[in-house]
């Protein structure tokens, strides 16, 4: 039969009205009903992070319409007795040819969203970041195979819609599962999200492409004929359950919405040396590269100036370049991690990059002790008052206390005397500052932190410090 014959008398044609106004609707109304326009193409942009955006909603649609085409496609060869017709032809190339415009109703389904995100946010696809559409793809011809078999056992009629609905549903509710955990990373729907500057991991996208293809393959072998078809639906059988029985071991290990993902690749652009300075092209600030490394130069060479031990690092790292904090590197003596497109693109109506400066003062101010985490409502506040007015001596220095007493001042709203404590740090901190030689603003720096240190109560065992701030979460 020719294409354009088949596509007139395919299924997949006079439903064209339903999935393409699902596609519509979900990708102009549910798509941005978060996410408005302006800040969809606001940025940072990463284009496999908008593919992953784009198929979340239609991973199941996708699948429960192929499923349900190919199922009425699969019962009218039956009722049309396209075997006792045509005994000759391979099974596989009839099969396959009626079957194609329900696999190509299942690609539509997940190319149209990607393709218009792609337009929308005026984005290159790379052959990394379009992987989970090509396990989508891949997935949508498994369904299709067991479609066509599902209509030859059962009542197109009933099993069409029954069998797409059911799809839709199951394939969406796995993303609510956790015990067992591997449905939400084997159903095909990925639960785990990109973040920019992160590709999926193979693994990722490969084992729910492996366990689709290894049930459909199993369930063609089932349908098969010939004299062999019995060792063939054995062997097919078993190599299907262990498919999914490694596999499901593979996934039970990942997190609940952690499966693995590989960080780091967003290009970068640097200047300078001693430190050299990262910011990321797409992060939407890279044009301040220049003033961001003179704010981060001159933060270093103001808190030398007065007196504060500072390590200046070779490398000065944008953290938009692992923006998910598990995957960021730690922050050492030689390389920091600092979020400098965030601070850039924060900067305030007079274009001042006070909160480089800040990402920096914390970078840089390190106690001999570590402290506490998180500070509770119940905390003793003695240490706390010496710790901050330390830190907010050395924020004067680089003229970053604003962003940093703002910072404080949240943490504080969480104590009955806040504003007391607050009153107090500017009171310490300006004492500080009030000494009358450079020698006796340092002498008092290092007090204040030798103060904080000592007065800190002991931490239980088990509880968790923070060996001294990096500038990574400011």
């Amino acid at each position: 039969m020719k294409f354009r014959a088949l596509l007139r008398s395919s299924s997949a044609l006079w439903t064209a009205p339903v999935w393409v106004g699902i596609v519509a609707f979900y990708f102009f109304y549910a798509l941005h009903l978060q996410d408005p326009y302006e800040e969809v193409i606001g940025g940072p942009l990463w284009a496999a992070e908008q593919v992953a955006l784009a198929l979340n909603y239609f991973y199941a649609f996708a699948y429960g319409i192929t499923l349900g085409l190919a199922t009425w496609e699969g019962g009218r060869l039956k009722r049309d007795r396209v075997w006792d017709l045509a005994p000759s032809r391979a099974r596989w190339r009839v099969a396959g040819q009626a079957l194609a415009p329900a696999v190509g109703a299942g690609w539509a389904i997940l190319l149209l969203p990607v393709t218009m995100r792609l337009i929308e946010t005026r984005l290159l696809p790379t052959m990394t970041a379009v992987l989970p559409l090509a396990m989508g793809m891949g997935i949508v011809c498994a369904y299709a195979v067991v479609g066509c078999v599902l209509g030859h056992v059962a009542p197109r009629a009933i099993a069409a819609p029954v069998g797409a609905v059911a799809t839709f549903y199951v394939i969406s509710k796995t993303s609510t599962y956790s015990d067992p955990l591997w449905p939400r990373h084997l159903s095909g729907q990925l639960s785990t999200s990109v973040a920019f500057g992160e590709y999926y991991s193979p693994t990722t996208v490969l084992l729910p492409l492996l366990v689709a293809a290894a049930v459909a393959a199993a369930v063609a072998a089932w349908w098969s004929r010939g004299p062999r078809r019995l060792p063939l639906r054995l062997v097919a059988a078993a190599a299907a359950l262990a498919t999914l029985v490694l596999s499901a071991r593979t996934a039970s290990g990942w997190g609940v919405a952690d499966g693995p993902v590989t960080a780091g690749h967003a290009p970068a652009r640097c200047v300078g040396t001693a430190p050299r300075v990262c910011m990321a092209e797409a992060g939407g600030a890279v044009e301040r590269l220049d003033d961001v490394r003179a704010e981060v130069t001159g933060s270093l060479e103001k808190l030398r100036a007065a007196g504060v031990d500072v390590t200046v690092p070779s490398t000065v790292t944008d953290g938009l370049l692992y923006e998910r904090g598990s995957t960021r590197p730690r922050s050492t003596a030689a390389t920091w991690w600092l979020p400098l497109t965030a601070q850039a693109e924060a900067a305030g109506p007079d274009g001042s990059l006070a909160g480089v400066r800040y990402a920096v003062l914390l970078g840089s101010v390190t106690f001999p002790c570590s402290f506490p985490a998180t500070i509770t409502s119940d905390a003793p506040t003695a240490w706390i008052t010496n710790r901050d007015a330390a830190v907010l001596w050395a924020a004067y220095e680089v003229d970053a206390q604003t962003p940093y007493l703002r910072w404080r001042a949240d943490e504080y709203a969480q104590f009955a005397n806040g504003p007391e404590v607050l009153a107090k740090v500017k009171e310490r901190a300006a004492k500080g500052r009030a000494l009358p030689t450079a020698a006796q603003r340092t002498a008092w720096f290092e007090q204040e932190k030798a103060k904080a240190c000592r007065d800190m109560p002991k931490r239980p065992a088990g509880v968790p410090a923070a060996t001294g701030p990096r500038g990574e979460d400011s």
